[in-house]
């Protein structure tokens, strides 16, 4: 199996619900994205996917949440806009352009990531 990782980046607002702690309060990360493709064999050219095309697709999702406040954008307005929910946006999204996608870590510092995968 080979694997193939890209990544990205966003920086954006939120605040949590239902919370009582620190981040209940409107408060900003820069979030570091990573997105792994997965492929059991290789094209003609000995590649599993070339890396434009799977920064193309992460960035085009990432961009639609770049220096957003995030609890007001549609998809995130009826639940919580962790990092975890965030996670399985993207990987919706990410999924919907390439099939071999096996997972996407959401990175709020550089200590606490979330992952979302359908395995």
């Amino acid at each position: 199996m080979y694997e193939i990782k890209v990544k990205g980046s966003f920086s954006a607002a939120h605040n949590l619900k239902n919370y009582r702690g620190k981040c209940e309060h409107l408060h900003g990360h820069n979030w570091m994205v990573e997105a792994v493709f997965a492929y059991k064999v290789l094209d003609k050219d000995g590649m599993a996917i070339d890396f434009r095309m799977a920064k193309k697709a992460l960035r085009g999702t990432i961009e639609r949440l770049d220096h957003m406040y995030l609890n007001d954008l549609k998809f995130l307005k009826k639940i919580n806009p962790t990092s975890e929910n965030i996670a399985k946006f993207i990987y919706t999204s990410v999924k919907k352009k390439i099939n071999n996608l096996k997972s996407i870590l959401v990175w709020e510092n550089e200590t606490s990531c979330a992952v979302y995968t359908e395995d």
